[in-house]
């Protein structure tokens, strides 16, 4: 059920059946005890009269409230909705949870939305109950707690790293938010789980979610495209090297026997962890709705044993929003194979060496390294390697902006309007930059063979007209038709192979088996 359809009466009984599906959806603000929560708090359920809700923590925050000691309501999800809404509010809130307000300050994130600092406040506060000042301000005590309860750093190492200006701030502000001081936060966390004070840059963190989780699927996709050097794929684990903009970082995701998503990393400058975590739930889908999701799928027949076969399919995101355009051009019209091939020459020879874990040892290039030395190490027709390294300069110069802010139908307009980028390298980018859950692939060959298999229409347009009925969620639509396709290689269909192709081939020559 979409949030901003849900009615006081709806929310109000998501909170008296304590409803963990709703937990970082919205919060549910107690006058007469002066505290939020998340809908699943175990506390009494408060009287109507006296309950207001909110869409995010910060405006409970700017109303008066602060955090529950018992259900701490900043530890719940991120909001599905963010990535639902294609609205000025919702890509700011992909941009401030990317940590552009500390990088760039309200103007910067009002420039990337097109809008003054002083009308996006005001319109930001009209529809969250918050300014950009205010929500940035929440997303950094999110991180301080992250980096109370999940390190042994010294307070004053966590003040700076979370981006507070001086230690009196963060002191008060966690007093503040949480009720506690940071010392108390610290005293509360459940199990030991920082690493030693002296492991400076070392995190090891819980990254919550809602649901079932199709861990095997994520990391079977992430193997799959494993670019040596910078990525290390395991069944059960999935590894990689990022740039940041404090320097190098290295995480690593798995699935702990207690079916938590943990994350380590080891950053150069612990004011990038709340950027890590961002792109790290990003690339995993942590924030998805798998329940609602699984429920409006299931109920077309068609769709049903699917869904019933793989319970809570995510929709695999990017780290890096302008690696993931030279992925899928890379990726047009050759295999997977082919391209983590080309992709891991391209690393060895482009990429900045870095300490990190063993395999792990290497950046993905620069735009600035690919258009100035692509060419002399990608293969392929000469036109599509023009096309790459002029995707790359575009990206470098800035003359291409490429954010999971951006806005959906702009975004794939500048793309379409770029030298070898088509409609389907296009929407392929935009589901995996923007976590847009809306986005359809008819062209695909690995789709349309799974539509037939699932008894489904395969023809492209009648595949298209057939879709309609899943949105808004025809990118997790086409996640179970990747993973119903039979077990064979798909027949590249006959067209034009040109680097202006309609088309691309990342999916569609793969195996199946490859792809969840």
């Amino acid at each position: 059920m979409s949030l901003t359809a849900m009615t006081f009466d709806e929310r109000y009984r998501a909170i008296d059946s304590r409803d963990t599906r709703f937990d970082g959806q919205f919060v549910t603000a107690v006058s007469s005890t002066g505290i939020y929560c998340r809908p699943s708090c175990p506390a009494r359920t408060p009287k109507p009269s006296n309950v207001t809700f909110y869409p995010t923590s910060a405006a409970a925050h700017e109303a008066g409230y602060r955090a529950c000691k018992r259900c701490l309501p900043e530890a719940a999800p991120g909001s599905p909705q963010w990535n639902l809404r294609g609205d000025t509010a919702g890509r700011a809130m992909r941009l401030i949870a990317d940590g552009v307000v500390e990088r760039e300050g309200v103007p910067g994130l009002a420039r990337r939305l097109g809008y003054s600092p002083r009308h996006l406040t005001r319109l930001l506060s009209a529809e969250l109950g918050a300014g950009p000042l205010a929500l940035s301000r929440a997303h950094r005590a999110q991180t301080a707690r992250m980096l109370l309860v999940g390190t042994d750093l010294p307070a004053a190492d966590v003040a700076f790293s979370a981006g507070f200006a001086s230690v009196r701030q963060f002191n008060d502000t966690v007093r503040e938010v949480f009720g506690m001081t940071p010392l108390e936060l610290r005293a509360r966390r459940r199990a030991a789980s920082g690493l030693a004070a002296g492991d400076l840059g070392a995190i090891d963190l819980v990254l919550p979610h809602r649901g079932p989780l199709d861990d095997a699927g994520l990391f079977a996709w992430m193997a799959a495209r494993a670019v040596d050097g910078a990525e290390v794929a395991t069944p059960t684990s999935f590894a990689r090297t990022l740039r940041l903009d404090g320097g190098p970082a290295w995480f690593e995701l798995r699935v702990d026997g207690s079916g938590r998503v943990r994350l380590r990393a080891r950053l150069a400058h612990l004011r990038d962890l709340s950027t890590l975590v961002t792109r790290a739930r990003r690339l995993f889908d942590l924030d998805a709705d798998p329940l609602a999701i699984d429920e409006a799928l299931s109920r077309q027949p068609e769709l049903a044993p699917l869904v019933a076969a793989v319970p809570g399919i995510r929709a695999p995101g990017a780290a890096d929003p302008h690696e993931m355009l030279i992925r899928a051009m890379v990726g047009q019209q050759i295999t997977v194979v082919a391209a983590r091939t080309a992709l891991s020459a391209l690393t060895a020879e482009l990429g900045e060496h870095v300490e990190g874990p063993e395999g792990a040892t290497r950046l993905f290039p620069s735009m600035a390294a690919i258009a100035d030395r692509g060419a002399e190490v990608l293969r392929g027709p000469a036109a599509r390697v023009r096309a790459i390294v002029g995707a790359a300069a575009a990206l470098a110069d800035g003359s291409l902006a490429l954010t999971p802010g951006d806005d959906g139908g702009a975004q794939r307009e500048a793309l379409l309007a770029m030298p070898g980028i088509g409609p389907w390298t296009a929407d392929y980018v935009r589901m995996r930059v923007l976590g847009d859950p809306d986005v359809f692939l008819p062209g695909d060959v690995a789709v349309r063979s799974g539509a037939a298999a699932a008894g489904i229409p395969s023809d492209p347009r009648a595949l298209t007209d057939w879709a309609v009925r899943t949105a808004p969620w025809r990118t997790y639509f086409t996640a179970h038709l990747w993973r119903a396709a039979p077990p064979k290689r798909s027949a590249v269909p006959g067209g034009s192979r040109s680097p202006r192709s309609r088309r691309t081939t990342e999916s569609r020559s793969t195996r199946p088996e490859e792809t969840p």
